[in-house]
């Protein structure tokens, strides 16, 4: 990910510093005023800016795909609302406090990649990743992530999305079927898991299987078009995955 670090006060640059050389690549951006500790902190990649931070966030947000703020978390909400587009094209937002303790993700926690660069900021500043969203903080399945590192493709409307993520962090039954792709989807990957698969997940190997009664919603792993009487039975509860050739 391409990430600009934003810090405001001393004690933030410094931390901005640490932050920049945990993630190659990361540049920080601070006041003007603050030009020398900026340099100090992040010699090769430090950019300075005059005026006021709000004015600097429409340029961060086109040209980064992470910002991460050493600014409280009130006036960052403030500083981006205005700037605010969809899920699908934000920027990853995390807040840090100064003294380096907590990391916050505030926006495009999953598909922006948010948590997943929250949970590497802490390890590396031995801080604690506040996660809210709730298939993180449960350690439970993502629907919308399943099989991302992958490069699985997803076929499914929004509603379909929503109820059978709802599902999982409800601990309703889900169904997963899967006829086609790569069976390591699990273990350090959906944002790292590595807990055993949720107690409310059922697998299974062939559509025809399933006893769609039983669940409140069906992840579909395949290649082939599903027939059109099981499609009508799960029309609105139904998350396909497309496997590539080789995934």
């Amino acid at each position: 990910m391409n990430i600009a670090v934003v810090a405001i006060t001393r004690h933030g640059i410094a931390l901005g510093g640490r932050v920049a050389a945990a993630m190659p690549g990361a540049q920080l951006f601070a006041p003007e005023k603050f030009r020398a500790l900026a340099e100090a902190a992040a010699p090769a990649n430090c950019s300075c800016y005059t005026g006021k931070t709000g004015d600097q966030i429409p340029a961060l947000f086109t040209a980064f795909d992470g910002i991460v703020a050493i600014v409280s978390l009130g006036a960052m909400v403030r500083l981006i609302a205005p700037h605010l587009k969809s899920k699908d094209i934000d920027p990853a937002v995390i807040v840090l406090d100064e003294s380096g303790k907590f990391v916050i993700p505030m926006l495009s926690g999953h598909l922006g990649g948010a948590n997943a660069l929250a949970g590497h900021l802490a390890t590396a500043l031995g801080a604690i990743p506040v996660l809210t969203t709730a298939s993180d903080a449960l350690q439970t399945l993502a629907v919308d992530l399943l099989g991302r590192e992958l490069g699985w493709s997803i076929e499914a409307d929004h509603s379909s999305i929503v109820r059978a993520s709802a599902a999982m962090v409800n601990d309703e039954p889900v169904a997963l079927v899967q006829e086609a792709g790569s069976t390591d989807w699990w273990t350090n990957h959906a944002n790292g898991r590595q807990t055993a698969l949720p107690a409310n997940l059922f697998r299974f190997e062939r559509l025809d299987e399933l006893d769609a009664e039983r669940f409140a919603a069906v992840l579909w792993i395949s290649q082939r078009t599903m027939p059109a009487d099981i499609a009508a039975q799960l029309s609105g509860r139904c998350v396909t995955y497309r496997p590539g050739a080789t995934a």
